[in-house]
């Protein structure tokens, strides 16, 4: 009863915004990695993103003026991970704070000391557990190479929704946990040895070295190239792929003719 009420209320809001064709249309168009969809997929992500607008808060920080186009390609890229899971996967919080550009973080370390020392992190972006998503906007996307900041977001707000920030969200039932810790446990200690490896020899991995800091950041490095160029997943690390094909529901790699045969 609770979610039917939920839903025709999330459908009521989303009602009320309007978005022309072409207002889609130019959002997509920056985001290639959408061609892969199916028509179908295409309306139910534009659906999807149209409630998703209307249920957060957004807010800019100063210097930003926010405006439909920022909200519709933060949108699309948020829902892409969410297309078959539903918008519940978000629920529990609803800011989005959008910064022109990079923005900094005050932080607090205690060393081995008791030691209070203060610092200011420059970010990209960050996710608050049970709180707002914290997002950079570059009007032109090249200046910060090849990063889907939003996707890695909210892959980490997926991450939080069982309570822990450790690269394992909720999985779902035909899902074995075992499996999911074999494939990124591998996955991780090898990337952390090649990305070692690359800093001594003065090299860059095709996957962003950022994944190396934490389990829960390889899990939203390997959430982003799964969405923005899955070949390269599937061939550094197939069983993360197929981990990630599991949880997210969806093949990036299948044909349209593919996936429909899996789904029926």
């Amino acid at each position: 009863m609770l979610g039917a009420w939920r839903n025709w209320r999330r459908q009521r809001a989303a009602s009320q915004l309007e978005i022309t064709a072409a207002q889609w249309q130019d959002a997509e168009y920056c985001l290639p990695f959408l061609d892969r969809l199916t028509d179908d997929e295409r309306l139910r992500l534009r659906e999807l993103a149209r409630a998703f607008i209307a249920e957060k808060e957004w807010s800019a920080a100063p210097g930003l003026q926010l405006t439909a186009a920022i909200q519709l390609s933060i949108a699309l890229q948020a829902c892409l991970p969410i297309l078959n899971l539903g918008l519940d996967w978000y629920r529990g919080w609803v800011g989005i704070v959008v910064y022109p550009g990079d923005f900094v973080i005050p932080r607090q370390v205690v060393d081995e000391d008791g030691i209070v020392h203060e610092y200011e992190d420059p970010v990209l972006g960050e996710a608050w557990e049970g709180g707002p998503v914290l997002l950079s906007w570059f009007p032109n996307l090249d200046e910060i190479g090849d990063v889907s900041i939003v996707i890695h977001e909210f892959a980490h707000k997926l991450d939080m929704a069982n309570g822990a920030v450790d690269g394992m969200p909720a999985l779902h039932a035909d899902m074995r946990r075992e499996d999911w810790t074999a494939a990124f446990s591998a996955a991780y200690e090898d990337f952390c040895r090649r990305v070692k490896v690359a800093q001594i020899r003065g090299e860059v991995t095709e996957i962003d070295p950022y994944a190396a800091e934490h389990p829960s950041e390889f899990f939203a490095v390997a959430s982003e190239v799964f969405f923005e160029a899955p070949d390269l997943l599937h061939d550094e690390y197939p069983a993360v792929y197929r981990q990630l094909r599991l949880f997210y529901r969806q093949d990036p790699l299948a044909t349209p003719d593919i996936v429909a045969l899996q789904h029926k």
